[in-house]
């Protein structure tokens, strides 16, 4: 079974050379996105209906990112062109029998006119290799980072969701990080690359659990680097992810590359980077979502001595970057080993993404596969610690035809509805990415929030003169009581604080006494941005034919 990436225009040549000419049309900013107005503008040449307009533009938009950029405007277009000839416009249309080769451009009252006009006027003040250029222009958000990041954007220069959480990140949220060290404590600070990455889908599991074979049946072949054994073969972190050639990158030199979201994984020491590495290749699926493969979680308390880095923390730092976590057992290998029990417990905060899969299920007979389902719920519950059931998925996630002189024809028929399933929720990664973003930066939001309540309440509690040592280790060794005054100061919500051991972890290599007082100008500019300005930049981004 193979995931469908999104529907894709496959229009013809000469349609490609008039789109393009018509997207620099639309195009009115030219960072080469098409927004709401520009939308309005241009496409009510259709003549089309408002209704037929909005579905239009919701299966072009699939991302829902508040924009349309070159690509997404063929798909939009041929759509119009099925509209004008009497097609109903659906998600279903990508499935059926058009022949999207021949369908012709569709007719615009007047453009011809008005591209007349441009060229002309663009002819006597412009140079023509500009306006004729078919290279789509980065965003204006691209230099956000850069050390003029200080300066603030006008909302009207903001072209998308996701370059409007860039503007509220850099002028309300990041001035706290950096006064409270919340990438110190929490996670590092965040880049553009962070906002722009694919959405990411990690497999975590024991060895041998057929996380290898899951990703290499998802793309229908193997990737640069991969290797498939009963032994345990994965022994690194590999980043699967679209590129031009087949290539694998080392550690060192992805962390350090400005347009990948890995620059926080340097934290971690050359001991990790050493185990880490991106294989690169051309595949439509890759194109929508990168896979992240893992070393088999290993039981015994040697092998954890033995990582020469934090496993747990590499994988609680995925996790809060992935928009899927895939959980994988097999029917010989239900036992949650110490580590793997540390690593499912680093996962706290990140629940509504994480995905149970029982694999290789068609190993075991009808009546022991029952016993290995009730075996499996009954060591996830101890593990997870909530009163609800986690989903689990059964099947066989390989290339392999399911055996079903195991399973019998019930088996066979469980088998394949648990992988549609599991596909589905797959399939709607790429069009949930941009909600999960906003999910994910309001949590961090959140999160830096509570951590300038922390800081500000330790530094207070602190002495003016006097026994600030003494002051700092009771502060340090009571610190489960400060959370307690904090939140009740506060009304927080206790589920929201940090690991009170790890935070102690990381406060003792500081001195409580240089950090700031707390600013409530900062933290009411948060509360601002996550009561007004996010749900403004939701408002201005939606579809414009709502």
């Amino acid at each position: 079974m193979e995931i469908d990436p999104g529907p894709i225009s496959s229009c013809s040549k000469e349609n490609q050379k008039i789109y393009q000419e018509w997207f620099n049309y639309a195009d009115s900013d030219g960072d080469g996105r098409i927004t709401g107005n520009d939308a309005i503008k241009f496409f009510s040449l259709s003549n089309l209906s408002r209704p037929e307009l909005k579905q239009v533009w919701a299966i072009a938009d699939s991302k829902r990112q508040g924009y349309l950029g070159l690509k997404e405007f063929c798909i939009a277009m041929q759509l119009v062109s099925l509209a004008q000839g009497g097609h109903e416009i659906t998600h279903d249309v990508f499935n059926g029998n058009v022949d999207f080769q021949n369908v012709k451009s569709p007719a615009m009252d007047g453009l011809d006119a008005l591209l007349a006009k441009k060229k002309k006027h663009s002819s006597k003040s412009s140079d023509p290799e500009v306006n004729g250029s078919s290279q789509v222009q980065s965003s204006p958000s691209a230099n956000w980072f850069s050390s003029m990041s200080s300066k603030k954007v006008p909302l009207a220069s903001v072209t998308s969701i996701i370059d409007g959480l860039k503007r509220l990140y850099i002028q309300k949220l990041k001035p706290l990080e950096v006064t409270y060290r919340f990438n110190d404590f929490v996670s590092p600070l965040l880049t553009n690359s962070d906002f722009d990455a694919k959405p990411m889908v990690m497999l975590l599991g024991q060895y041998s659990t057929g996380k290898t074979t899951f990703i290499k049946h998802l793309l229908k072949s193997s990737y640069p680097g991969a290797h498939i054994g009963p032994e345990p073969t994965t022994d690194r972190f590999v980043v699967v992810m679209s590129g031009p050639d087949e290539r694998s990158i080392p550690g060192n030199t992805v962390a350090v590359q400005a347009d990948m979201p890995f620059s926080g994984l340097t934290s971690f020491g050359t001991a990790f980077l050493s185990k880490f590495e991106c294989s690169q290749m051309p595949h439509p699926l890759l194109e929508h979502i990168t896979f992240v493969d893992t070393p088999g979680v290993l039981s015994g308390e040697k092998q954890r001595t033995q990582r020469a880095y934090d496993f747990t923390g590499v994988t609680s730092w995925f996790a809060a970057k992935c928009d899927l976590i895939l959980l994988l057992f097999d029917p010989h290998k239900l036992d949650v080993s110490d580590e793997f029990k540390r690593v499912i417990s680093s996962l706290r905060g990140h629940d509504d993404k994480i995905r149970v899969v029982l694999n290789k299920a068609d190993q075991v007979d009808t009546q022991q596969l029952m016993r290995v389902y009730g075996a499996l719920m009954w060591s996830l519950g101890k593990v997870l610690n909530t009163p609800e059931v986690v989903r689990v998925y059964i099947g066989s996630f390989n290339d392999k035809p399911v055996n079903e002189a195991a399973t019998g024809p019930i088996g066979k028929e469980l088998f394949e509805k648990e992988q549609e399933d599991l596909l589905s929720d797959l399939k709607d990664i790429p069009k949930k990415a941009c909600d999960r973003r906003i999910n994910e930066f309001v949590k961090r939001a959140r999160a830096a929030k509570i951590h300038a309540y922390i800081i500000g309440h330790l530094k207070k509690e602190m002495p003016a003169m006097m026994g600030k040592a003494k002051a700092q280790q009771r502060l340090i060794d009571n610190l489960a009581d400060e959370f307690g005054k904090v939140q009740r100061e506060h009304h927080l919500p206790p589920g929201d604080f940090p690991n009170v051991e790890h935070f102690r972890e990381i406060l003792a290599g500081y001195n409580i006494d240089k950090f700031e007082k707390l600013k409530s100008k900062m933290i009411q500019s948060v509360d601002d941005m996550l009561g007004y300005d996010i749900p403004d930049v939701l408002k201005n981004f939606r579809n414009p034919y709502d």
